[in-house]
């Protein structure tokens, strides 16, 4: 084995063990049972402030419609989203945070804030600064595919 292919190795070893372990100590401190992809979806949609259709939430979070429905449909379930009939193209549907999504987002939000901010504290600014353009680079990589 190459030193490139262990580096790319342990590059995507220590990647995929940081999102499993960020993931279980996320799912642990979000409110009332939320998962992680619904509080991904209402802070989507609270930052945009515009309403979305499913395939294009699908495609931001690069999962399947199908997936998303699901998703969608346990947030409308819980009051958190509002779903209906685009007045332009009846075969389409929009998507909107409700009032109670942006509650439920701020209280996701105010759980895992002291969790992330400890993190960032016991790195250091510097560390997580540097660190975040190499992050984004990859993303942005791995988003072209």
């Amino acid at each position: 084995m190459s030193a490139i292919d262990a580096l790319s190795i342990s590059l995507i070893s220590e990647l995929l063990t940081a999102d499993q372990l960020l993931r279980n100590r996320l799912t642990r401190v979000l409110p009332d049972r939320m998962e992680i992809s619904h509080f991904s979806v209402l802070n989507h949609l609270a930052r945009g402030s515009v309403e979305r259709t499913p395939a294009q939430l699908a495609r931001s979070f690069h999962v399947t419609r199908g997936a998303m429905t699901n998703t969608l449909s346990r947030l409308e379930a819980s009051g958190f989203v509002h779903v209906r009939p685009d007045w332009d193209d009846a075969r389409k549907k929009l998507v909107a945070i409700s009032p109670a999504g942006m509650r439920a987002r701020d209280a996701a939000l105010a759980a895992i804030t002291p969790l992330i901010s400890e993190i960032v504290s016991e790195l250091g600014d510097h560390k997580v600064r540097t660190a975040l353009p190499v992050l984004r680079e990859i993303r942005l990589k791995l988003e072209k595919g």
